[in-house]
């Protein structure tokens, strides 16, 4: 089970978000540290739009000089490198990616190093098994999120708010400021790539889709 099923949308407006997790079971957790960065290192390659992982933070991260202004500053950019190396003991790590076509790639190398850790694809569900099949895996399991069907949905957010904020499955993102940053890139005021890296920096384990999170700021789809 992934938090990242909970990600809010229609088919059609995930067809750029695939998550790739690395995870340890209880028999292999120990020790398990160098396979796990061994796999941030081969996803690297692959060209994820962010990785990484137990909470140490992906590409895109918050400032320690907190002030109301850091979020809109250049800094410089944290390196998968840097993300590798951050990964100091056994926990879950993953790469996201904005083509199924890469994630078919990664998923056929580590087929072939067979690192020992268990692997997890979250996306949708038949674009996904279509990749691992052609990469030689057979998909064993599969789990589903049922979305919201209870309690009072009329008080939840508009669909836009849900699709961005629900990119971290943590609920890091707050709603308030996905509409903050909604709005300022409908007033100009803001561009999609510097509301989607803000937004990005509040998911502490890497798995918010920027490019994904950039092309609904830019108002690709309703948000009704």
């Amino acid at each position: 089970m992934t938090n990242t099923l909970h990600r809010y949308g229609a088919p059609e407006a995930q067809r750029d978000d695939f998550i790739v997790f690395a995870i340890p079971t209880k028999a292999n957790r120990e020790g398990s540290g160098p396979k796990l960065k061994a796999f941030l290192e081969i996803a690297a390659k692959y060209g994820p739009v962010n990785m990484g992982g137990g909470g140490k933070g992906g590409l895109y991260r918050p400032s320690e000089g907190l002030t109301p202004l850091v979020h809109w500053r250049a800094r410089g950019s944290v390196t998968p490198a840097d993300v590798i190396a951050g990964i100091d003991q056994a926990g879950t790590v993953a790469a996201v990616f904005d083509d199924i076509e890469k994630v078919r790639r990664l998923l056929e190398e580590l087929r072939q190093r067979d690192l020992g850790v268990s692997v997890n694809v979250s996306g949708l569900t038949d674009e996904a098994r279509r990749a691992a099949q052609a990469a030689g895996i057979t998909r064993h399991s599969v789990e589903y999120s049922l979305g919201f069907p209870f309690g009072e949905t009329d008080r939840m957010p508009d669909r836009r708010t849900l699709e961005l904020a629900t990119m971290c499955g943590h609920s890091m993102v707050a709603f308030g400021l996905v509409q903050k940053l909604c709005q300022l890139v409908r007033e100009g005021r803001r561009t999609p790539p510097e509301a989607a890296r803000c937004l990005a920096r509040f998911c502490t384990c890497g798995v918010f889709n920027t490019v994904r999170a950039e092309r609904l700021q830019a108002g690709d789809g309703d948000a009704t």
